[in-house]
């Protein structure tokens, strides 16, 4: 099992920015690819960023070239760098784990909550 634990959510002005981290535990999940998602009010969940264990990285149309994500080299943490925030980034973001990197993630965190103020 791999327990998942997002930090670093608030409150920002649109323009601002935040860094969100997840730390795994329980089990090495170097091998494994992890994600970001986020939840808005009323909507389903959607894809937000990926990063492979090669370090290969995808993101969300709507969030390409202002959210960053990275894991640190013991790859236990996973970042989420997000600059420009627009009212409409805001949403609970999740973390997640693709054990067997086929795009079904197997485990998820419980989210923090990021509010954009216009």
């Amino acid at each position: 099992q791999v327990q998942l634990g997002e930090s670093g959510g608030g409150l920002v002005q649109a323009g601002g920015s935040l860094t969100l981290s997840c730390v795994a535990s329980g089990r090495t999940v170097s091998r494994y690819a992890m994600g970001w998602f986020r939840q808005a009010p009323g909507k389903e969940r959607e894809f937000v960023a990926q990063i492979r264990a090669s370090g290969v990285t995808y993101y969300a149309s709507s969030v390409n070239g202002r959210f960053t994500i990275a894991r640190d080299n013991a790859k236990t943490t996973l970042f989420l760098q997000m600059n420009s925030l627009k009212p409409e980034d805001t949403a609970v973001y999740y973390c997640a784990v693709d054990r067997d990197n086929d795009g079904s993630y197997d485990y998820w965190g419980q989210g923090t909550q990021v509010t954009v103020s216009s």
